[in-house]
């Protein structure tokens, strides 16, 4: 078994679904959460946390917001192919489950992502994963620790992802099945470590397609 973890906002989706909310509900340049993230200030989780907050819409007219983020066309496919192939796909989000397993609907992949209820006058309330092996007070989900895990159990471990919460544990897997984009593929390209740039997730199920089996 060939054990392949990917990132969903911004990887398996063009967009993050923070950055939209950000756009839709605006904050002050001195209040922004996430460049408080940036610089340190709070914790990658207090940053989406407060951001998800400040939602104030209707579950339908999120959902649709959540749609905007533009799944790969082809994903589902491309999870079905690789399975056939003898990869299990895991899906390790920084994010919330609320739009991350509503998007994914009935694909055949395992789902780590952070707990969230929606309250039209609350926003998204995420909450931090605190009974999961792979809770993380920064990030809620602990990538690292399901990329060790699955180091574990199949010699053979790919990494996906595009943000600052997949750059360590993309540094642990083999630069053949590392697979990066947007702040990740240029965090790495200062590094000097090699990795596989993509556009579409889909791409990537085509390199992993053409490698020899186990």
């Amino acid at each position: 078994m060939s054990i392949l973890i990917s990132d969903f906002d911004g990887t398996i989706t063009r967009y993050d679904f923070f950055d939209l909310v950000r756009k839709r509900w605006p904050f002050g340049p001195e209040n922004d959460p996430w460049e408080k993230y940036v610089s340190g200030q709070v914790t990658h989780f207090q940053a989406l946390a407060d951001i998800f907050s400040r939602i104030r819409t209707t579950e339908e007219d999120l959902r649709k917001l959540a749609e905007s983020m533009e799944l790969d066309s082809t994903f589902r496919e491309a999870v079905r192919t690789l399975r056939d192939q003898g990869w299990e796909i895991i899906v390790a989000s920084a994010g919330c489950a609320w739009y991350s397993r509503y998007l994914l609907d009935k694909s055949p992949v395992s789902l780590f992502a952070n707990p969230g209820v929606f309250d039209p006058e609350q926003g998204l309330q995420m909450s931090l994963p605190t009974d999961s092996k792979f809770f993380s007070p920064e990030t809620g989900v602990n990538k690292v620790q399901i990329v060790r895990e699955a180091l574990g159990r199949s010699q053979r471990v790919g990494f996906v992802g595009d943000g600052r919460p997949d750059l360590e544990p993309a540094l642990m897997v083999g630069p053949e099945l590392r697979f990066a984009r947007g702040w990740l593929a240029e965090a790495l390209t200062e590094r000097g470590e090699r990795f596989h740039p993509f556009e579409r997730w889909s791409q990537i199920a085509d390199q992993l397609q053409a490698l020899p089996r186990n």
